[in-house]
């Protein structure tokens, strides 16, 4: 955590304003780790220190037992629809062959990306809780702040709202059948067995409804995680800045200025809505600060000690920053590459589907809810990377706005080093081939309809042979 001269040498868990500026949370990542662990991600759970040995064994081995399950669910349905593919090939039918190709991409992808988070889900962890630790939950002691809550706030609002849409999208096809009253499975594939009879029918269907569900909450699981760390850091950025801006006014603090005097200086750095400059913060408020409040108990340095001191807590928050942003690239370079091309495919077979397919009503409501959540997921990584690559060179704007200059003799040196180091922009990667930006929305979105393109000249060829 940040040292007490990031929060004006007082308690570290003071709050700037009772309203606006919540406690600290102690755990950012509790809906995520939950969620990951339900659903098989984590073969190594971490168990309580008090449970006996044996139960703590047990534990471990149960654990392991159901992340294959999952593994295999998902494994084998796209083994399944694989085959159903190739037997499909020979027909001709665009149509056939586009939807078992579908729901084989969309299976394989669900045991990769199962499989990939069961293999960084201890490096996943020590992620979360070093970040847990490490985050500063609101700007520099000044006279304004901002709050990194409301970027947890929104973060976790997002990943309930789009938990919920993925597993509404695909519980809806896999229940169609029930709610159409008709005998017959959600998912046609190939079976080497009568998946129709009485025997096998209902665990088949559970089995296929089973492996919906995977496939909702290993879609929603990587991009709720991805827009949640990015969210973060973005806060973090926003604290950075905001406290960039105060270092002037922290170093008067501290000194012992009056508060009638950073009353001052607190209407002038926070002005009006209509003469504020625009998009200082990616996605927190700046808020004035409680001055009687954080003036009691405040030491008295010297203000240029102050002032060094508050640059030097910023530069650590800056490095802490570019730390979690070289490892969130890490984490994600991998599985973005695989994203990418999944998303270019599926994005393709869906449309085509969409435009050629039969005309029934609800077909047509799954596959504009597949072909949605597909084009709102591509959006989310890609833009969220463009977001993060933008704000992280934004050091300088922040510094030039607070009264550096009175101070300038304390921190020459230090102050050039850090905003020659501050120019280097934090970049997302898919396999450190192309960055994960809106240039790359878009040509996903271009290669997608290329190769619609293409089957739709290939679905006219057949048709005039045909005739």
């Amino acid at each position: 955590m940040a040292s007490l001269q990031f929060h004006g040498n007082v308690d570290a868990d003071i709050r700037y304003d009772g309203a606006l500026d919540p406690a600290r949370d102690s755990d950012l990542f509790r809906l995520l780790t939950s969620l990951q662990l339900a659903m098989g991600m984590v073969p190594s759970p971490r168990l309580p220190k008090w449970w006996p040995h044996w139960l703590r064994s047990g534990g471990r081995l149960l654990a392991r037992a159901y992340c294959s399950m999952v593994i295999f669910t998902s494994l084998h349905l796209g083994v399944l629809f694989t085959k159903t593919t190739l037997d499909v090939l020979p027909t001709g039918e665009l149509q056939g062959i586009t939807d078992a190709l579908t729901m084989t991409i969309i299976y394989f992808f669900t045991g990769y990306g199962t499989i990939y988070w069961c293999i960084r889900s201890k490096r996943l962890l020590a992620y979360m809780e070093h970040i847990n630790r490490e985050y500063r939950h609101h700007s520099l002691a000044g006279v304004t702040f901002v709050s990194s809550h409301a970027a947890f706030r929104k973060s976790r609002t997002f990943t309930t709202v789009w938990i919920m849409a993925c597993l509404l999208g695909v519980i809806s096809w896999g229940v169609s059948p029930l709610i159409l009253g008709i005998r017959t499975l959600p998912l046609l594939c190939w079976y080497p067995f009568d998946a129709m009879a009485p025997v096998t029918y209902t665990a088949v269907y559970a089995t296929q409804l089973f492996g919906q569900i995977l496939v909702g909450v290993t879609f929603g699981f990587g991009g709720s995680l991805f827009v949640t760390l990015s969210l973060l850091l973005l806060g973090q950025f926003d604290v950075l800045y905001c406290s960039l801006k105060n270092l002037d006014a922290h170093a008067r603090l501290l000194s012992g200025d009056s508060a009638k005097d950073l009353s001052l200086l607190q209407r002038e750095l926070l002005l009006e809505d209509s003469t504020r400059e625009l998009n200082q913060y990616a996605v927190l408020t700046e808020h004035p600060t409680d001055l009687p409040n954080l003036c009691a108990g405040r030491l008295s340095p010297s203000q240029g000690d102050a002032f060094h001191d508050a640059l030097v807590e910023c530069v650590r928050l800056h490095r802490f920053i570019l730390h979690c942003s070289m490892e969130l690239e890490d984490l994600f370079s991998p599985y973005c590459l695989v994203k990418s091309l999944q998303i270019t495919f599926q994005l393709c077979l869906l449309v085509f589907v969409g435009v050629s397919g039969t005309r029934e009503v609800l077909r047509i409501v799954n596959q504009l809810q597949y072909l949605g959540l597909t084009l709102f997921e591509l959006l989310m990584f890609t833009y969220c990377g463009e977001l993060l690559s933008r704000h992280s060179v934004r050091s300088g704007d922040a510094f030039w706005r607070g009264s550096w200059w009175k101070h300038a003799h304390h921190i020459r040196q230090d102050i050039l080093i850090f905003l020659v180091n501050s120019r280097r922009a934090v970049y997302v990667t898919a396999g450190k081939f192309y960055v994960m930006d809106v240039n790359r929305l878009r040509s996903v979105i271009t290669q997608a309809f290329s190769f619609l393109t293409l089957l739709q000249k290939l679905a006219a060829k057949k048709t005039d042979t045909d005739l």
